[in-house]
């Protein structure tokens, strides 16, 4: 799939249903698809990348609870909207944010790229083996029927997301339980995922410009991870968002 205009093809089928939007106007999701990945291990310029975004996180939470975190505070509103306890079900950012004082976690290049990216710029942002896609994804409001391919203490386990949750989605099941809380086994990022799709999922206070530039870091460090890395991009968002379209992070 080493070919832009091929990236592209794969995006211009992804969707997000009105019900998303109508639950919350001010979404957006910035779709990167990516092929010619050379896997690798955690490397200095990963490790770099991760430092500096502990010590972001050391100082935005120098002063204030995570909870207090306008990025964090929304994407909790977003959760009790549709059902979740975001006190049990902790959206990515928030997550790692969490995880900052005591380190992020190192697993892989690629994984401590997006994670670090994630915290710098105060966005949840989640990876995807693309070649185990089954049809395009889509972020839905969930039937409670769809599967989802998880593990709990190290055991294979199928559940089911419930009804009205917000889940992405392709044609095989659910691939990211609660917007961006936990991922499927069949989709995730393995050591050898040469082809790859990132999702960074924004409401308000992030602006587009904000989204933007997440998406633009994002890209210049996938860029490091291969002679001819090809990368794609899409921006999904409601016509109906009354949100400022510019700016930084409040």
């Amino acid at each position: 799939m080493r070919d832009t205009a091929r990236l592209a093809a794969v995006l211009a089928t992804a969707r997000v249903d009105e019900g998303v939007f109508a639950l919350r106007p001010d979404y957006r999701a910035l779709l990167i698809a990516v092929d010619g990945l050379v896997p690798g291990p955690s490397d200095p310029g990963s490790e770099a990348l991760l430092l500096a975004a502990e010590a972001s996180a050391g100082a935005l939470l120098a002063d204030r609870p995570v909870t207090d975190v306008p990025s964090v505070a929304a994407w909790r509103d977003a959760y009790q909207a549709f059902g979740a306890k975001p006190n049990r079900t902790r959206n990515s950012l928030e997550a790692l944010l969490r995880r900052a004082p005591t380190g992020l976690p190192r697993v892989n290049r690629l994984t401590d790229i997006y994670n670090a990216v994630s915290v710098l710029h105060q966005v949840p942002l989640g990876g995807e083996d693309l070649t185990q896609y089954r049809g395009a994804p889509a972020l839905v409001r969930a039937t409670g029927r769809e599967p989802f391919d998880t593990s709990s203490n190290g055991e294979a386990v199928l559940e089911h997301p419930e009804p009205g949750e917000v889940v992405w989605s392709d044609d095989a099941g659910v691939t990211c339980r609660r917007w961006n809380w936990r991922q499927g086994r069949r989709t995730q990022l393995t050591d050898a995922t040469t082809t790859a799709l990132f999702i960074l999922d924004a409401l308000a206070p992030l602006s587009d410009d904000g989204l933007s530039a997440a998406a633009d870091d994002l890209t210049r460090h996938l860029l490091r991870l291969g002679p001819d890395v090809a990368v794609a991009r899409r921006l999904l968002g409601s016509d109906r968002d009354p949100s400022p379209r510019s700016g930084g992070m409040a």
